[in-house]
């Protein structure tokens, strides 16, 4: 498999197309190589166009979601960015190459720890890694940037509390197979700004809050 020219087309041929045009995103594409953060059983589609399962349920987000989704967010170097959902690592090694510091929480403690050893191997030193449930919020100061990797049925507003002004929230909303790309912006203090950006649909991230059931 020529790894280069897998990643040259991932990025022509997918990423491009979605309207991902960002110089920064696609340069970092380029740069960090998502083959290291994919299992060694799925490393032949570490670029192609789907979700590759990463075991305990869970699955890394296809190449031009991670890409859309990083273009979205807009970061800068002194940015410091709230993960919902560490996965693989490779989210969190795209987000760390552009801010200042990311916090990336995790669920499942293997997955935490596999991530470490993927990043450390990159030489990527400004993310903290903590083991959590963080669905519904995760109570650790106020960032600039938070991004959850996994779809919520509901936007829980404990996260957008935690946005610093000017701070951006990203979230994949609804449910199966209806869900949109939602970008909250906090414009001042307790104001908010809510735009739709795109329709998708991704996993859910586990024990996320419920819509409310009404019955008649």
């Amino acid at each position: 498999m020529n790894l280069e020219q897998a990643r040259f087309n991932m990025i022509e041929q997918q990423v491009r197309t979605w309207e991902v045009l960002d110089p920064a995103v696609l340069d970092l594409l380029q740069r960090v190589p998502r083959e290291n953060f994919v299992p060694s059983v799925y490393r032949g589609l570490a670029f192609a166009d789907l979700e590759i399962p990463l075991g305990n349920g869970q699955a890394m987000l296809s190449p031009k979601m991670e890409a859309r989704m990083l273009q979205a967010l807009d970061l800068k170097k002194s940015d410091t960015v709230l993960e919902i959902g560490t996965g693989s690592g490779y989210m969190t090694a795209l987000l760390a190459s552009l801010a200042g510091h990311v916090v990336s929480v995790e669920r499942i403690q293997e997955l935490s720890q596999s991530a470490a050893q993927k990043l450390a191997a990159q030489g990527i030193a400004n993310v903290t890694l903590e083991i959590g449930d963080g669905a519904q919020s995760w109570d650790a100061g106020n960032y600039d940037a938070i991004v959850l990797t996994g779809s919520v049925p509901v936007l829980p507003g404990e996260f957008q509390q935690h946005l610093k002004p000017g701070g951006r929230l990203l979230a994949i909303v609804g449910e199966a197979p209806a869900m949109q790309a939602v970008l909250v912006t906090c414009v001042a203090a307790n104001i908010y700004r809510r735009t739709v950006l795109f329709e998708t649909s991704i996993p859910a991230l586990e024990n996320a809050p419920q819509a409310e059931q009404f019955s008649f």
